[in-house]
């Protein structure tokens, strides 16, 4: 029998817990002032009162020293669960609630099992009938469990338990960074535990024999592999936990968590104000409560009012505006609201989060510069188109060589004005939204240098379209903004010819002239999946006039208009702002032994 080898092993075990114990806290103590690390001290106060009370009171055999030995081995028991308890709220990010009354019940309930303890021989609200039945070799003993002593055993697996599941939602929603050591610590307390409960129920052979004690030293075994290999208090989820809360709380964007019946669960300061409404009034509420717009299933947008245009409904995202008249004084404010799916590390959607991000300034601009923006283009198109007719009169009737020169300069800038004017309504379309389509890149290019030769009939506008015969009309098509594409080839193609100086080379007369090139690089299967060898369509325009002033070339790619370095016209704006709305790349490099080479090269997407 182990009690022939191994001499009162009970009580030998039971010493080694609560040394162990002792040892634990004198390895932790260094981290004193972290999360979590001063409950966990008490922890291992309490197993090793537990503990050594336990092993030393096997080995004495004075009743009236037993009984203060069995009463301070149940204040480990009382003490060990409400300190469990405070280390997982606390270690976990949740040390609000130990300030709270809830939790001051709990340390309640310990003050006064501690005050019953110590009064037991006048009530035995722990125990009656206590005498000594020895089991091997040690002094067990046997007694009649009180209420209370029910209740505490209760209470404490109640509180171990809790403390438990927060360790395995920590486990579950930090994934890897924090598993070992909350996998170690919540594993360690189910021993004793269990053997707490068994011994309580008088189960087993030797029921006057308490087996939890021993099992701290499998508890301790796990501790130390957490605070040693896992380096439990090096890191833990306090972090995580602040970080969330930092990144909602402190956000100057109202953001409101909805339940799935589009309740309010959480909102932000932020979102207070928004709905002139605290956190506590506006938990449980609907969203649509407060403010004309609601969260269907799905994730997507529900109007029931508002001013803007809800988003397509689906899965992701769904966004759309609304007007908030604040009673500050400060006036509507107009928000584009956004509603994503809320879901569970297992991806099960449990809500949504909403997001209004404050764009009043945003759309006041918007509204002044397209007000703006057609004032102008509607001006200048009327009057730059009296000033061409009264100019081509003055043309017609002036005799004087000199006048008629004067005459004809005044019709061509009012031209460039008008064609000024008629660009200005480009940029506002490419600054608006647009949808993506598939367009034939080949077709679009031959339309546009089919229309630039109308245009321009005295100009020489080549075109070569490095086709495969074999290869259907599928491979020149790529889905992108056709407005932004066909403004980038229009107006490279125009700009090419509208600043030529009549002095080429390519020409005998060294009149305009021009050769576009449309090929294919990269990308065998033409889809562009965002690595180095996604297909893309490359065009170069190539012209044999003065150049592009380097100025005018820094100037865009800067994307800056100063007083000093100015771009002549919008056409090379243009071309930059279309590129960018189709995702396309435009080099300028200057042509031997005369001219510009503009190369353009846009995104194969299927």
């Amino acid at each position: 029998m182990l009690s022939d080898i191994v001499p009162a092993w009970p009580a030998i075990g039971s010493l080694a817990g609560g040394v162990g114990a002792l040892g634990l806290a004198l390895a932790i103590r260094e981290h004193r002032g972290r999360p979590g690390v001063d409950w966990f001290l008490g922890v291992f106060a309490a197993q090793a009162t537990w503990c050594l009370s336990y092993g030393v009171g096997l080995l004495v055999t004075d009743q009236a020293l037993r009984v203060v030995l069995e009463a301070t081995m149940w204040l480990g028991i009382v003490w060990a669960g409400v300190a469990f308890l405070g280390f997982a709220l606390e270690y976990t990010g949740r040390s609000d609630v130990v300030r709270s009354r809830l939790f001051a019940a709990v340390v309640g309930f310990g003050l006064l099992s501690t005050a019953l303890l110590a009064t037991n021989p006048l009530h035995g609200a722990f125990w009656t009938g206590f005498g000594f039945d020895p089991a091997f070799g040690v002094a067990t003993v046997s007694y009649a469990f009180g209420p209370w002593a029910y209740l505490v055993v209760a209470v404490e697996t109640v509180l171990v338990a809790s403390a438990v599941f927060l360790l395995v939602d920590t486990l579950l929603s930090y994934g890897p960074l924090y598993r070992r050591e909350s996998a170690a610590v919540a594993l360690s307390s189910l021993p004793p535990g269990f053997a707490l409960v068994a011994w309580t129920l008088e189960l087993g052979p030797v029921p006057q024999l308490q087996l939890a004690p021993l099992m701290f030293v499998p508890h301790m075994l796990l501790d130390a592999y957490a605070f040693d290999r896992a380096e439990m208090f090096d890191r833990n989820p306090t972090t995580s936990r602040a970080a969330e809360r930092t990144a909602i709380d402190d956000l100057t964007d109202p953001i409101v968590a909805l339940a799935p019946d589009r309740r309010v669960v959480r909102l932000n300061p932020a979102a207070e104000t928004l709905l002139g409404v605290d956190a506590e009034t506006a938990r449980g509420q609907p969203l649509d409560a407060f403010l004309d717009l609601s969260v269907g299933v799905g994730g997507e947008i529900d109007e029931s009012g508002g001013d803007g245009e809800g988003a397509p409904r689906g899965d992701g995202a769904a966004r759309e505006t609304v007007e908030v008249e604040f009673g500050d004084g400060s006036g509507r404010h107009t928000y584009a609201v956004s509603a994503s799916p809320l879901t569970d590390p297992r991806g099960t959607r449990v809500g949504y989060t909403v997001v209004f991000s404050d764009v009043t300034e945003r759309e006041r601009r918007r509204q002044q510069l397209e007000v703006l923006n057609r004032v102008l283009r509607h001006n200048l198109r009327n009057d730059a188109g009296v000033v061409r007719g009264y100019g081509e009169l003055l043309a017609d009737r002036v005799g004087d060589p000199e006048l008629a020169q004067m005459a004809d300069a005044i019709e061509r800038r009012a031209g460039a004005l008008a064609a000024l004017g008629e660009k200005a309504g480009t940029v506002e379309q490419l600054l608006s939204e647009g949808e993506a389509s598939a367009v034939a890149v080949d077709d679009l290019v031959e339309e546009m240098v089919t229309d630039a030769r109308e245009r321009e009939p005295d100009a020489t506008v080549e075109l070569d379209v490095e086709r495969d015969t074999e290869t259907d009309g599928t491979e020149w098509t790529t889905r992108v903004r056709a407005d932004s594409l066909r403004a980038v080839v229009e107006n490279t193609v125009e700009n090419a010819l509208a600043h030529h100086d009549g002095e080429g080379v390519e020409r005998a007369d060294g009149g305009q002239w021009v050769r576009v090139s449309l090929g294919r690089e990269g990308g065998d299967s033409g889809e562009n999946d965002g690595s180095e060898e996604a297909g893309r369509f490359r065009l170069i325009v190539a012209d044999d006039g003065p150049g592009i002033p380097d100025h005018e070339i820094e100037t865009v790619e800067s994307g800056r208009e100063t007083a000093l370095e100015h771009g002549s016209g919008l056409g090379l704006w243009v071309v930059a702002w279309g590129a960018a709305a189709v995702g396309a790349d435009v080099d300028y490099d200057e042509r031997e032994p005369r001219g510009t080479k503009v190369t353009v090269t846009i995104p194969i997407v299927r």
